[in-house]
């Protein structure tokens, strides 16, 4: 199998924690680690002191390609960079830059962009500028990286091996600038989901009764998304090898941007974020006490200790993230425990999600936490990480509308907590084959059945409260063993094939 030398990965989100690629990406850097130990350059946008929350600079690192860039006269002297280490498992290497000087190019990069590669512009606005211009950038350092690595290697007189791997079309121009300025090297592009495929979700079209009907050009053109929308389908079409991350996905490239995946690779999780034995067990206690602790300031009382501790966490997309049949379920099990004869215990939800402004609220039995913060350890409830309240839970929900993959079910079970999701996450369509009873909970959705999928989740919930302490503690490890199939150790072998994919691709396309 045609494998390379050195991998290139570019995201916006690398040292760069707002999303889930950054879980993408973080976790699959130990793996990637393994194999191609320091042989791996993860290039990220340098945002100063907030990377420097899971960045530390080396300036040992790569000290003569820096020497050699800033005495240059060429315009990557001009593009200040940072080199050290992501601290994150694996520990791998990290440059961080800065595009500001492109600015004043920037006309004359998107005519190059719409005569090379009919990428549309015209019509930007928002973000499209910076990341486009940072894709660019991204490219430019890549391409001198490369030729270092290369030249000092030719004293071995053999053939190096490049992949540049380009995640969300923020970075898309850096597959542009390698296909004409660097073709030796083999590119990659993933969506992790279409920006024209979450538009129209998240505008409220039935994105799944009328898939077939839809054009990804002309939605672009109705929903305003004609520049971005162009530079992910431009990418898709020019990079060696085309991925996205589950088989929903896949449909939606096919349907949306013209073009069928070379390969699916599902997202993984790193174990070792889990503690271990008597740790795991002291964590899931202080994340209990921390819970219940907040959760009883923000109601006004005591919470008892036997609760049961539901949550849902991701993005503020109220339809997407299923926020809102959600919000209904709750409201369903309340009724369902006001009206029941038997003795029910105390529910409280913890919705977190950043930016999620309301106010807790009590209902019967049945209550809901908002905790609208970034959960990295420094907001004013908690001054704990998402993953260390996690573990505390006893189940969490994530009955998403819109989600290509769904890291939050996979994290979930990852810290043996089990899970209700649904049939159009990606996690969740793949989960259902797993057949692990138990520790995931996986509903049929589709775009007209949101009464009965909160009437569903309402009831599993409701299950699950009345379950033994034995059966809870089985959903738990049939939780973990879910989560242990996605361990990046199985799942990495999809970018091998896509690697492959890639290097085959450019070995053709150079001999023509």
């Amino acid at each position: 199998m045609n494998q390379p030398d050195y991998i290139f990965e570019t995201s916006w989100e690398v040292c760069n924690r707002v999303g889930g690629i950054y879980a993408v990406l973080s976790t699959r850097a130990a793996s990637m680690q393994a194999e191609h130990p320091d042989k791996v350059f993860f290039f990220g946008v340098d945002f100063g002191e907030h990377s420097d929350i899971y960045f530390k600079e080396d300036k040992s690192l790569l000290k003569d390609w820096k020497s050699q860039i800033t005495n240059t006269k060429s315009p990557i002297a001009d593009i200040p960079v940072r080199v050290g280490r992501w601290q994150v498992p694996g520990n791998p290497i990290a440059i961080l830059l800065k595009y500001d000087s492109l600015w004043p190019h920037k006309d004359a990069i998107y005519a190059w962009a719409w005569q090379h590669f009919q990428v549309q512009s015209h019509a930007a606005y928002g973000d499209y500028d910076d990341s486009c211009l940072f894709g660019y950038a991204a490219g430019m350092v890549m391409e001198s990286l490369y030729l270092f690595l290369d030249k000092k290697q030719k004293s071995k007189a053999q053939r190096l091996n490049f992949c540049a791997h380009a995640n969300e079309w923020q970075t898309g121009f850096s597959i542009f600038y390698l296909r004409d300025h660097c073709p030796d090297i083999a590119t990659l592009f993933t969506t992790h989901a279409t920006g024209i495929g979450r538009s129209i979700a998240g505008n409220g079209k039935p994105l799944y009764d009328c898939f077939d009907g839809y054009n990804g050009d002309q939605m672009a053109q109705e929903l305003n998304m004609v520049s971005k929308h162009s530079v992910e389908k431009q990418a898709a079409h020019w990079a060696d090898c085309f991925t996205t991350v589950s088989y929903i996905t896949a449909r939606e490239c096919k349907q949306l941007l013209d073009k069928e995946v070379d390969i699916e690779t599902p997202n993984g999780f790193e174990p070792t974020y889990v503690p271990k034995g008597k740790a795991f067990d002291q964590k899931r206690t202080e994340a209990r006490e921390a819970l219940r602790k907040v959760a009883g300031e923000q109601l006004g009382g005591v919470v008892p200790q036997n609760a049961l501790l539901v949550g849902i966490s991701g993005r503020l997309e109220w339809k997407n993230k299923g926020v809102d049949v959600f919000a209904a379920a709750l409201d369903k099990l309340a009724q369902k425990i006001y009206h029941s004869d038997q003795p029910e215990r105390e529910v409280v939800a913890f919705v977190m999600i950043p930016y999620l402004d309301r106010a807790p609220s009590r209902k019967g039995k049945v209550s809901a936490v908002f905790v609208p913060y970034y959960l990295d350890g420094h907001d004013p409830l908690f001054q704990k990480t998402y993953y260390d309240l996690l573990i505390g839970l006893d189940i969490t929900v994530f009955p998403s509308y819109y989600e290509p993959w769904g890291y939050t079910p996979l994290e979930s079970c990852a810290f043996h907590v089990p899970t209700i999701t649904t049939s159009l996450t990606g996690f969740g369509e793949w989960a259902a084959r797993q057949k692990e009873q138990g520790g995931v909970i996986v509903i049929e959705r589709n775009d007209s059945n949101f009464d009965e999928v909160a009437e569903h989740i309402a009831n599993e919930l409701l299950l699950f409260d009345r379950l033994s302490k034995e059966d809870k503690a089985h959903a738990r490890e049939r939780a973990a063993a879910v989560a242990k199939k996605a361990d990046w150790k199985h799942f990495f072998q999809y970018y091998r094939k896509a690697y492959n994919i890639a290097l085959n691709k450019r070995d053709k396309r150079m001999k023509k």
